[in-house]
C-alpha cells in the first residue's frame, strides 16, 4: 500500500498535526496511518500537543518509529524532547506568517514558531515531503495555520483530513 520504493528513497519526513479538538474517528485514522508511515521508515514531525499531535505521536510510537516532537518550551504539555524551544529563525519566519504577530503572547509566538520546525525541520531547510492534518471546517485556523502556510508556500502537499480521507493520501503516495 505504501511501499513505493522510489517513493521511500526520496521521502523521510512527514508532518502529522492538528487541531485539538480533532473528532476521535479521525484521530484513530491517523493512528493508523502513523503506524503505517513508521513502517515503512518515514519520521514523523509533530508538537506534543493534544487531539492530532497526540495521535500521530502514538502511532508512530507503537510502531517503533522515529520522531521528531517539536516543543515550544521545555515541558510543554507535559512532554520531552530534544527540540524544545524554537530557534530565532523559526520565530522569524513565523513572524512574517502570522497575520497578527504583534497581538500573538510569548507563549503563542513560540508555538507558531515551534510549526516552523514542525515542517521544515530543525534547520528550516528540510521540507517535510507532506502534511498531514485536521482543522474545524477545514479552515486554516488556530496554530495549525501556521504549518498550512508554510507548507503550500514550501510547495509541500498539505492533506487536511476534514476534506480529504486516509485513502486519498494512499492513492497520492503511490504516484
Amino acid at each position: 500500500m505504501f511501499d513505493s520504493p522510489s517513493f521511500m528513497e526520496v521521502v523521510m519526513f512527514y508532518t502529522g498535526i492538528g487541531s485539538r479538538e480533532t473528532p476521535r474517528e479521525v484521530m484513530v485514522a491517523m493512528y493508523h496511518f502513523a503506524i503505517h508511515m513508521a513502517e515503512r521508515g518515514l519520521i514523523l514531525r509533530s508538537g506534543g500537543a493534544n487531539g492530532a499531535d497526540t495521535a500521530f505521536e502514538y502511532g508512530a510510537r507503537k510502531a517503533q518509529g522515529k520522531m521528531e516532537i517539536y516543543l515550544p518550551w521545555y515541558g510543554f504539555n507535559g512532554r520531552d524532547s530534544q527540540f524544545t524551544r524554537p530557534t530565532d529563525a523559526a520565530q522569524t519566519l513565523a513572524s512574517e506568517i502570522h497575520p497578527a504577530w504583534d497581538r500573538c503572547s510569548r507563549g503563542a509566538r513560540a508555538l507558531h514558531a515551534r510549526n516552523c520546525h514542525q515542517v521544515l525541520g530543525m534547520d528550516l531547510a528540510t521540507p517535510s515531503a507532506f502534511l498531514v492534518c485536521w482543522t474545524p471546517g477545514g479552515k486554516n485556523v488556530g496554530g495549525t495555520r501556521t504549518a498550512i502556510t508554510l507548507a503550500k508556500m514550501s510547495d509541500i502537499r498539505v492533506f487536511n483530513l476534514f476534506n480529504h480521507d486516509i485513502s486519498q493520501i494512499q492513492m497520492w503516495l503511490k504516484k
